[in-house]
């Protein structure tokens, strides 16, 4: 009895595969758009994840002031 035969190219990973699909469907300045928008949505949470640490800090301060 013979072993089954290994598959020598490895599976996509799903965030590949979607963006295959996204480059037949789209032309590319629809991709750059796309790509920059959700660079903007990451960069909005990273600063408002900062306003909220630094408005922790200063909460903290003035409690600590008589």
């Amino acid at each position: 009895m013979q072993a089954a035969p290994v598959r020598a190219t490895a599976i996509p990973s799903f965030t590949t595969a979607l963006r295959a699909v996204e480059s037949l469907l789209m032309s590319s300045g629809q991709r750059t758009a796309r790509r920059n928008a959700w660079t903007s949505v990451l960069e909005d949470r990273r600063r408002a994840k900062d306003r909220v640490e630094a408005q922790r800090v200063l909460d903290q301060v003035t409690t600590v002031r008589p």
